[in-house]
């Protein structure tokens, strides 16, 4: 594959790298985007805490939980505009809670589903973000939407700063004992970003990556390769504590992870998800 200047921007944008090691990296891996990525992020160049994929918007994260049947559905919807100072109106909040609530009369379980929705006087949801857009006078749009079940949900919305909307929405779902610690699994999935519940749901090809990005950084740093792959294991697990909600050190105490506080109360954490203001989204879990 040809080594293209649109190319080596893309990766510029999606690692930080500078110009000359995106080449070389794209070279290395013979046009292989994904594959280049993982070349930087061994050679250690990346720039530290870019993300990849991240956007530059403002907005708000509308939530709410519902109880119904004994079960609690919990729903988040992310709505964009281009300044904070039109997220911050309490006009824009109070459409994106309408916004929201037609989402869920609709039972929408996509953004796409919830553009499809009936919002009234013959139009749906998509006509009145086109027509937020004039009333606003910035474009307006959806982003993430979120929707969670189980014997009891749990939302924190946090705040950048007092007069902002909510700008990250962390919801979990529990057993009923779980319960109990719901809340503070809530801030910390908030705090610390976690992308997956258990090990298990780290999908096959995301260890694999991890594994061979671990490997090539431990050998050019020059360790004996008959210790690599014990180091492999030790970057592994690392990764895991870093990135798995219950593997995560509980902020407050860390001494103990999350599935220690959920151990604690015999209950159980069953998914999750983070949404934040203009980035991609994060973290969510099926069992």
């Amino acid at each position: 594959m040809a080594i293209t200047a649109a190319l080596i921007k893309q990766v510029r944008e999606e690692t930080g790298a500078g110009m000359m090691d995106v080449k070389k990296a794209l070279e290395e891996a013979e046009g292989d985007v994904a594959r280049a990525k993982e070349i930087i992020r061994a050679k250690g160049i990346q720039a530290a805490g870019k993300r990849e994929g991240r956007k530059a918007q403002e907005g708000v994260i509308a939530s709410t939980v519902i109880g119904e049947d004994g079960e609690q559905f919990g729903y988040a919807l992310e709505v964009n505009s281009e300044t904070d100072f039109v997220a911050k109106t309490p006009k824009f909040v109070d459409f994106a809670d309408k916004v929201l609530a037609d989402g869920i009369e609709a039972e929408a379980a996509t953004v796409d589903e919830v553009l499809e929705a009936p919002a009234g006087d013959n139009e749906t949801v998509k006509t009145a973000v086109e027509e937020a857009a004039a009333l606003f006078g910035e474009h307006v749009k959806l982003g993430q939407f979120a929707r969670i079940q189980g014997p009891h949900v749990e939302i924190y919305a946090h705040k950048k700063s007092a007069e902002m909307p909510p700008s990250i929405v962390a919801m979990i779902a529990t057993d009923e004992k779980g319960a109990d610690v719901a809340h503070e699994a809530a801030l910390q999935i908030s705090a610390m970003g976690a992308r997956w519940l258990t090990r298990e749901d780290v999908p096959a090809d995301v260890v694999e990556s991890e594994r061979r990005v671990a490997t090539e950084k431990s050998l050019a740093e020059g360790k004996p390769e008959q210790i690599v792959p014990k180091i492999v294991e030790g970057r592994l697990n690392a990764f895991y504590k870093e990135n798995v909600l219950l593997e995560q050190a509980y902020v407050k105490d860390p001494s103990k992870t999350v599935g220690d506080l959920f151990r604690e109360v015999d209950g159980h954490a069953l998914a999750f998800v983070r949404l934040e203001v203009g980035k991609a989204e994060e973290a969510a879990s099926d069992e």
